[in-house]
């Protein structure tokens, strides 16, 4: 088995997704902010009539908040119906990687991060975090901004 993946950047570090699970990269554009919402959800876009929640992928994996330009990608995920924008600060490209080539997170250390990893793969020389949408999406109040 292999993973599809496109690559991207948030702080400084090469994170991917799977590739089905992504409906399109779009440029950045000014969200509305919400009140009593997660620190993370930075606010909603409008797509196409629709609300899109949009998360700063940086604040939910427990680092400082992202500064967003003009140049900040949105990658606009979809997991059970339900569609979810991620700032992130650049997005790089599209990789196969070996289902064995992962690394499981509890291999690689227990700290915040890990519990939204799917695993840890070599790509080049640079190592890839490979997101788990559906752990990074599992919260009773990210619904509440949809």
């Amino acid at each position: 088995m292999r993973y599809e993946l496109i690559t991207f950047g948030v702080s400084g570090q090469l994170f991917g997704l799977d590739i089905m699970a992504i409906r399109e990269i779009r440029a950045w554009s000014p969200v509305t902010r919400l009140p009593r919402v997660p620190s993370y959800v930075a606010g909603v876009v409008n797509l196409r009539g629709a609300v899109l929640p949009v998360i700063d992928l940086a604040v939910r994996l427990g680092w400082s908040p992202t500064e967003t330009t003009p140049r900040n990608p949105i990658i606009v995920t979809e997991l059970e119906s339900q569609s979810r924008g991620l700032i992130v600060h650049d997005v790089n490209d599209i990789v196969s990687i070996a289902a064995e080539a992962l690394q499981q997170p509890d291999a690689v250390n227990h700290d915040e991060i890990s519990n939204y990893l799917l695993g840890v793969a070599p790509i080049g020389d640079e190592m890839v975090m490979v997101l788990d949408l559906a752990k990074l999406m599992a919260n009773d109040e990210l619904d509440m901004a949809a």
